[in-house]
């Protein structure tokens, strides 16, 4: 994060919205709330690394009781020393003493394994939810080396993105890092898909399904788009978005709480159309009741995911994981095999260098511009945003109004509520190189990077710049293939 001028005036193209510039004094104190704001967050990132370090040296001091025991001639099971220690911290913590028990050996691990993350929590560069995820996605790799590397690459990720967006990043890492390993515990958590019901209050009960990752998408995707479809055909509002809540009275007014009532029971949102397709479709095979028809108008509608997987291990000659957008690794003998029944595939050459997606090639006509936003930005483009790109608007960074080109040096896809702001608030934004460097209302910088760029690792391999392995010969870029599905959504506001 850096800092640049604020701009002092503003016009949002599109929108009933000007501005003669920022009132000086709110943004002064803005900035200073958010200075403040940082420092805290990294004095409290340095206590909960200082507390991270005192539970590590619990291992210590169970060691320590165990040989006193044993010395004594004291007979007890093997966790005795442990209990006793987890105990008595835990009653001085207020916290159960299992619970005590986990926080020691993620501590441990954290600390003798990995040192480098411990080190830049401690500093304050990180938080709790960052160091988490470093260390969960990081366990798989056994060797020393292994594990530096991918300290180094995830710790500069860390630094600059938000822990949301964390997780996948680290999950690619690691596998790209040690595929073989990656690809044993993959195996092995197939085998525990599973389908359970629990219950809840109310006349309710949860349905969970553990599914393979690219399965649970496509299916939440279908469902997705089932209840829009319903959602239109009942006049429900597809504007108030897939978790949209009812409209909540005041206690106090009778009347408004009775038309919210009736109003609850004349619509359902979005999520609770996905629940009921659902039903419809596992009891009946075909999602019937639902928008005043038999459910022919939805029998069509399929999931869709974005997939991408190396050439190479499409063919099955490399171990190299195939990714699945917003996830991260995912079995590439399931991806094989969802590649013989889909229709067509986007061809995407990377830069054998950065990982960064330099072009798209369609095997089907179509709009070819999308298909490669859609692969280079995976996701909304403002710094912490999860949002999918089919899901969000691909925007001119240069407003087309204002002289902007329709090219992807121009266009990046954000979400409808980043678009927005961007177009009537002072957050101000260049596109530079596929990089979306955002400016904030008080100057400060924020750089969102292609995702490709920030999990690429570069083959050792490689002869020179852009040079890559592939099929027994050198070529300047890396092919890979990718399945998207990119829907006609609402135009864009701008």
């Amino acid at each position: 994060m850096s800092r640049g001028a604020p701009e002092e005036t503003g016009v949002a193209v599109g929108y009933e919205f000007e501005a003669s510039g920022p009132a000086p004094g709110v943004w002064r104190e803005l900035d200073t709330l958010v200075d403040e704001v940082q420092h805290a967050r990294a004095a409290v990132a340095a206590a909960q690394a200082h507390e991270a370090a005192l539970l590590a040296r619990a291992v210590d001091l169970v060691e320590a009781r165990t040989v006193e025991r044993r010395t004594q001639g004291v007979r007890f099971g093997n966790d005795l020393p442990l209990r006793e220690v987890s105990a008595e911290l835990g009653t001085a913590m207020r916290v159960g003493d299992r619970t005590v028990q986990r926080r020691i050996d993620d501590a441990h691990t954290l600390v003798t394994r990995f040192s480098a993350t411990f080190d830049a929590w401690r500093a304050g560069r990180i938080d709790r939810q960052h160091v988490t995820t470093i260390v969960d996605e990081g366990v798989v790799l056994t060797e020393d080396a292994a594990r530096r590397e991918y300290e180094t690459l995830t710790l500069a990720v860390a630094e600059v993105e938000s822990a949301g967006r964390m997780r996948e990043i680290a999950r690619v890492i690691a596998a790209r890092i040690d595929p073989e390993a990656s690809a044993r515990r993959r195996t092995a958590a197939l085998r525990s898909r599973d389908v359970r019901v629990l219950d809840l209050d109310d006349g309710m009960a949860r349905l969970l399904a553990d599914l393979p990752a690219p399965l649970a998408y496509a299916i939440m995707d279908r469902l997705t788009e089932f209840a829009r479809s319903v959602a239109d055909a009942e006049g429900a509002g597809l504007d108030r978005g897939p978790d949209a809540a009812r409209p909540v009275a005041a206690e106090h007014d009778t009347d408004a709480a009775v038309n919210a009532d009736d109003e609850a029971s004349a619509s359902r949102t979005l999520g609770e159309i996905r629940a009921d397709v659902l039903s419809d479709l596992l009891l009946t095979s075909v999602p019937t009741g639902h928008g005043g028809t038999d459910g022919s108008a939805l029998t069509g509608i399929r999931g869709a995911i974005q997939v991408t997987i190396p050439i190479e291990t499409a063919a099955g000659v490399s171990e190299e994981p195939a990714l699945l957008s917003g996830y991260g690794p995912v079995d590439a003998d399931l991806v094989r095999r969802l590649m013989a029944a889909t229709p067509a595939w986007t061809r995407v050459l990377v830069d054998g260098q950065t990982g960064a997606p330099v072009a798209v090639h369609c095997y089907r006509p179509s709009a070819e511009l999308r298909r490669f936003l859609n692969v280079r930005d995976e996701r909304c483009r403002f710094p912490g945003c999860t949002m999918k790109p089919w899901r969000c608007d691909a925007d001119h960074t240069i407003d087309a109004a204002l002289g902007g080109v329709t090219a992807e040096c121009n266009l990046a896809h954000l979400c409808r509520r980043h678009h927005v702001l961007k177009h009537v608030s002072f957050w101000r934004v260049e596109q530079v190189g596929g990089r979306l460097i955002w400016t904030s209302p008080t100057g400060r910088v924020y750089t969102d990077h292609m995702p490709a760029t920030l999990r690429f690792i570069p083959s050792a391999e490689a002869p020179r710049r852009g040079a890559v392995r592939g099929h027994g010969r050198t070529s300047e870029r890396a092919p890979a293939l990718a399945s998207s599905h990119v829907p006609d959504d609402d135009p864009p506001p701008f």
